[in-house]
């Protein structure tokens, strides 16, 4: 097993902040049609030393393990940063310790980068080219999510 895919597991064996934060300030959702995956993140933000900064995030996923660990470790990233600080963090910031993603998992970080600026800016809607995963995301901000269960 490789380092990344052991860190993985780490982070997966105890998710941080995972669900809804029912008393969010803002909320953000992405997801992509083609793969299937969706991202939302909810922050709370209080004032510290005269500033409005994050003082909780959490989310919910639809969508692979690498993911799901990418946004347990960014909720905590996230903490006592103002809204500018965390609109520079990129998708490789928001990775933290797993450190750099694979190419095929960078979508992963990008699905949480992509719900955290939603979440900051939910009335822009991310440039990127048609036809890949960010170009996809829908920025549209649902209100709820409705989970139906399989038959079996």
């Amino acid at each position: 097993m490789s380092s990344f895919e052991e860190k993985i597991e780490q982070a997966l064996a105890s998710p941080q902040n995972q669900g809804e934060l029912a008393d969010a300030d803002a909320v953000g959702t992405v997801g992509s049609p083609e793969c299937g995956d969706m991202m939302r993140m909810w922050l709370k933000f209080t004032e510290k030393d005269g500033k409005r900064v994050i003082d909780r995030a959490s989310f919910q996923a639809f969508g692979c393990q690498t993911a799901i660990a990418v946004a347990s470790i960014a909720t905590q990233l996230l903490k006592g940063k103002t809204a500018e600080e965390a609109r520079n963090l990129s998708a490789q910031d928001l990775a933290g310790d797993l450190g750099a993603l694979p190419p095929m998992k960078i979508h992963c970080g990008q699905l949480v980068e992509g719900a955290l600026r939603n979440a900051l800016d939910p009335q822009e809607k991310p440039e990127a080219p048609k036809n890949t995963l960010l170009g996809d995301i829908n920025v549209q901000k649902p209100t709820r999510i409705r989970v139906i269960p399989l038959e079996s």
